[in-house]
């Protein structure tokens, strides 16, 4: 069986950009040295599954068909969630930026997963801690209501640091340079408040009555 060819190298950058890029190359290659001996492999890649969109869409979905309570939120973190899809495939197909040599035993979902620029792991995970933020009232009376008191008080703490640490797991990984993370994170952060904004389930439904 023949192996796929690599993809094509992208064309010449600006030289301002070019040293912006050598450095973010050069950072990201330091961090994934000095921390692939000591973090343990599967530990990262727990972290990899549970901000892959393979699981997410599945559970989100599976949640919203077994129950109807806070069905507006879920909603509205679907709806988000394709629009995080559709931008980073867009945004990784135009600029095009090879995923660091040392990546390795990764699954590619869709073509565009062959670049690196933005993360789209940093992206959905960080929308995800967006949307959690902006919606603090509606999910902590739906945890109170399950008797999760003292995950209720806490859950906007500990969504933001699985972002966090989800995202810093992909340079750890190998799978991203930093600016691709940090690029990212701060595109989950504005979709999230893109959607909680105009892709409120609430305001759809009654724009379409």
């Amino acid at each position: 069986m023949e192996s796929k060819p690599p993809p094509p190298s992208p064309p010449p950058s600006p030289p301002l950009l070019r040293r912006l890029i050598d450095f973010d190359t050069q950072l990201s290659l330091r961090l994934y040295t000095l921390t692939h001996p000591i973090l343990p492999y599967s530990v990262l890649k727990t972290l990899e599954i549970s901000g892959d969109g393979r699981l997410f869409f599945p559970v989100i979905i599976s949640i919203l068909l077994a129950t109807s309570a806070a069905a507006a939120f879920l909603v509205d973190l679907l709806l988000g969630a394709v629009l995080d899809l559709a931008v980073i495939g867009i945004l990784k197909h135009l600029i095009q930026r090879p995923r660091p040599v040392y990546n390795k035993n990764m699954f590619l979902s869709f073509a565009v997963d062959h670049w690196s620029f933005p993360s789209g792991h940093s992206s959905r995970v960080f929308f995800i801690a967006t949307m959690f933020y902006l919606s603090f009232d509606l999910v902590q009376g739906f945890l109170l209501d399950l008797r999760y008191d003292l995950f209720a008080d806490h859950f906007v703490y500990i969504i933001g640091a699985w972002a966090t640490i989800t995202s810093v797991s992909r340079i750890l990984l190998g799978r991203h340079f930093v600016l691709d993370v940090v690029a990212g994170a701060c595109l989950g952060v504005l979709e999230g408040l893109f959607s909680f904004r105009f892709f409120n389930y609430d305001k759809l439904s009654s724009f379409f009555k």
